[in-house]
């Protein structure tokens, strides 16, 4: 079956100056590493002579000591020690300016006028902050908060004692259930009251005994001569075999 198409494709041949053909060449040339690197090769093999006065090496050198930490702080260094131009570092504003910054900003030195001072305050004991002091403490105590109310200031016949004495009686759980503690034991009710009467037809309701008392325990008698009688009385002559033959 392959026979034909394993010849047939060895001997395929297409021109050489079809466009597909000149784009795949230029393609390779393109992506070449070869090719980009021949100019570069054959400059290598030729002998080339670079002078040191050349434009490119000033240029590194230029560079490098520009990038050069010794070169940076060179000139620095030649001048540390001549551009202050005072005799001592006191007579420099700068530094006494920094001398002094540095003094405010030393927590020691800001607060040693305070430690100093601290100890030698003399405030007199009737003093109006001394007193609003005491009296705040006072306001804000837990034990003068929580004094009894037997320790009242005020006098017994007051207004507005009276009237808190009253709604204390009120609003007491014990004086609310003094009159029932006093009836508590000693309270009675006839056989025949109406409440005995209304709670035993309540248990009766709710018994179930009484709920559930079987029909062939009660007593009735049916009417003779009702007319649910009478209909079954005729209703069984009418459908009775006996009577019929």
């Amino acid at each position: 079956y392959r026979e034909a198409w394993d010849k047939d494709k060895t001997q395929i041949s297409v021109p050489s100056d079809t466009p597909v053909m000149l784009q795949s060449k230029v393609n390779a040339l393109n992506i070449s590493n070869k090719h980009y690197q021949k100019a570069w090769d054959e400059a290598k093999a030729k002998s080339y002579d670079l002078r040191a006065d050349a434009i490119p090496i000033k240029h590194a050198k230029a560079s490098r000591d520009i990038a050069s930490e010794y070169k940076y702080k060179e000139t620095h260094e030649k001048q540390k020690g001549h551009y202050i131009g005072c005799r001592t570092a006191q007579e420099d504003p700068k530094l006494s300016w920094a001398a002094r910054a540095m003094l405010l900003q030393n927590d020691r030195i800001y607060r040693k006028a305070y430690h100093d001072s601290k100890a030698q305050v003399h405030i007199p004991v009737d003093a109006m902050s001394v007193q609003a002091a005491k009296d705040c403490q006072t306001l804000v105590s837990d034990v003068d908060y929580r004094q009894y109310l037997h320790q009242w200031t005020c006098l017994p016949d007051q207004n507005d004692v009276i009237h808190a004495k009253k709604a204390y009686d009120l609003q007491s759980d014990v004086v609310y259930k003094s009159d029932l503690e006093w009836l508590r034991g000693i309270g009675w009710l006839p056989n025949d009251s109406p409440d005995v009467k209304r709670v035993k037809h309540a248990q009766d309701l709710l018994s179930d005994n009484v709920y559930r008392t079987p029909i062939e325990s009660l007593k009735y008698t049916s009417i003779v001569d009702s007319p649910d009688v009478l209909l079954a009385k005729t209703n069984a002559e009418q459908v009775s075999i006996v009577r019929y033959n």
